[in-house]
């Protein structure tokens, strides 16, 4: 295994229990041309979707990145893009966020190779389930991967940075849909609004210590995620943004790097919602009534009402000059 200064970039893959790993392909070292990494980062779900999007961009800005995921193949094609686009130094670290041991010892073994200067929590499952339908296996696998990993991520985290007098940030891929619930996604709003919560306790817990913990909050990316797929018709009702356009996992992910860097030196414990205005409200509705009645006009002689009839005209508002 080869350490962040020898002259290739090889990855490492440690084994939770039911997966097995391997070392991606070394690939070239240095950032071409560029100065050596910016930082080290650990990035959950760096397989597909938005967490490959932001280990792409910190890996192009100098971050040298381990990623992980439980899918091997598709973690391994992610961190060969990566390194094929960067020459930035990736790592693999295989094995499922939802075993209790798996996320402290992701970190660990990242730790190891190199002290953690951001962990970004991007790893996330959303299984659509009728609320009625939902078992407690389900439930639990949610929260989870959502909601317990972070929280188990982070501890290890903190107690290795503080130990070592550190400050790493941490970054939360959080969801819309911790403000507001949709058909089938009663235990991924639940896990996404706790995990919001988690991000302002943790703050709070790791700030004193220098740690920033912040969280962003995508609106829909639609991303063709084989791990959490949608359907036309879904993507087409919930990507009506106040903002015309389409979202990019790009978007989130300069979110993130912001929220990672200097320029957020003092942001800590907020959750910065990149969801195109749809935080802010819905074009989507129609006005919903064309005119005002009678009862909503102002009295007739209330405040912009015409004057009745026989009753002095009010006084012209006019501007004058207050001597020196």
């Amino acid at each position: 295994m080869s350490t962040p200064e020898s002259n290739q970039t090889a990855t490492t893959s440690i084994v939770a229990p039911g997966h097995a790993g391997h070392a991606v392909q070394a690939g070239h070292a240095g950032y071409k041309g560029r100065p050596g990494p910016a930082g080290h980062a650990l990035v959950t779900g760096a397989g597909s979707g938005i967490g490959a999007a932001i280990a792409r961009d910190l890996a192009a800005h100098g971050w040298e990145v381990t990623g992980v995921d439980v899918r091997q193949d598709a973690l391994d094609a992610a961190l060969a893009d990566v390194r094929e686009r960067t020459g930035a130094p990736v790592h693999a670290l295989v094995g499922d966020l939802g075993d209790e041991t798996f996320a402290r010892d992701a970190v660990a073994a990242a730790w190891e190779r190199r002290p953690l200067d951001a962990l970004v929590n991007a790893a996330g499952v959303y299984p659509a389930i009728p609320f009625l339908e939902i078992t407690p296996a389900q439930w639990d696998r949610v929260q989870h991967v959502n909601v317990r990993a972070v929280l188990l991520a982070t501890q290890e985290l903190g107690r290795r940075a503080i130990a070592a007098g550190r400050t790493p940030a941490v970054v939360n891929i959080t969801s819309g849909a911790a403000r507001a619930a949709r058909p089938g996604t009663a235990h991924y709003s639940t896990s996404k609004a706790a995990l919001t919560l988690l991000t302002q306790a943790s703050a709070v817990e790791l700030g004193p210590s220098g740690i920033r913990v912040n969280a962003v909050a995508p609106g829909f990316v639609d991303v063709d995620s084989p791990v959490n797929p949608v359907t036309p018709e879904y993507a087409d009702a919930v990507r009506r943004n106040v903002l015309p356009g389409r979202a990019e996992p790009g978007d989130i992910a300069s979110a993130v790097r912001f929220l990672l860097g200097p320029d957020a030196r003092w942001v800590s414990g907020t959750t910065l919602s990149v969801d195109g205005g749809a935080s802010g409200g819905t074009t989507a509705l129609p006005q919903h009534w064309p005119t005002t009645t009678s009862t909503q006009q102002p009295a007739a002689d209330g405040p912009g009402a015409a004057p009745t009839t026989g009753a002095p005209a009010a006084p012209s508002p006019h501007l004058s000059e207050v001597p020196a």
